[in-house]
């Protein structure tokens, strides 16, 4: 299914639906298309947004994490959105967590899935020569438990990237400030209803950086996927939208579930 992106200024996201906001950051090599399925079910009874994050139009000096965090930080400002849910994939878990460390008074809970801010294993230590289309193929089927989740359109979509020099020096940039911006002694500071969503065949951010999370985010739990690579919300959206009902379910009648 496919949604209109909407501009407000220099800001472009999808929004479907009404009531409270569930706001979903996408990763490195994501796009909003990526949390499709979640859309889906949650617009019924939410407002979902999905923000464009500006990977490759930031200029070089704030293509990192912090320059994609002021960047959202500015568009829920520009946006007026309260009692947000903040979702985020990869490197948008990354911006998410953040975020919710400078700024908790617009934020609700929290949802991570397969997060950087620990530790994860990205393209590797070398990028490939231009026109490696088979590299590319294989690198991106990685972010997966079943390959066939990866597309030739996503495929084709991470190779186009990998083939423009200045977005090649970006995705550089922004790996490095993802390695570079640990966040381990920070994580103490999240007070916030926190949902962990893992999948258990996650080779980029594995499964142990999942109970690390958990172990050091106070107010966290954890749920792990079968059968799941990187990004549960893509290849296993049924699971994880049950997972995730179940956690907002509790945040809005947590006597119902003491």
């Amino acid at each position: 299914m496919s949604y209109t992106v909407k501009q407000d200024g220099k800001f472009k996201f999808i929004e479907e639906g009404e009531g409270d906001p569930i706001i979903m950051l996408h990763g490195l090599f994501g796009a909003m298309s990526n949390f499709s399925g979640v859309i889906a079910h949650f617009s019924k009874t939410h407002k979902v947004i999905v923000p464009l994050l500006p990977l490759f139009e930031l200029d070089l000096l704030h293509t990192t994490v912090g320059g994609l965090e002021k960047f959202f930080h500015k568009f829920i400002i520009h946006r007026g959105y309260q009692h947000i849910h903040l979702m985020g994939n990869s490197l948008g878990g990354h911006v998410a967590l953040v975020h919710v460390i400078k700024n908790t008074d617009r934020i609700k809970s929290l949802i991570l899935t397969g997060s950087s801010g620990l530790f994860e294993n990205g393209m590797g230590d070398t990028y490939p020569k231009r026109g490696d289309y088979d590299y590319i193929r294989k690198k991106t089927e990685m972010t997966f438990y079943d390959p066939n989740t990866a597309t030739k359109e996503l495929v084709d979509e991470v190779y186009q990237i990998v083939n423009e020099r200045m977005k090649v020096i970006k995705v550089i940039s922004l790996a490095r400030s993802a390695i570079k911006n640990n966040l381990s002694d920070e994580l103490k500071n999240i007070h916030l209803p926190t949902l962990l969503i893992w999948g258990n065949n996650d080779c980029i951010t594995p499964p142990f950086v999942g109970r690390e999370f958990n172990r050091l985010i106070p107010q966290s739990e954890l749920h792990f996927i079968d059968h799941c690579g990187h990004a549960p919300m893509m290849e296993v959206p049924s699971e994880f939208n049950i997972i995730l009902e179940q956690f907002l379910r509790k945040l809005t009648h947590p006597a119902a579930n003491s």
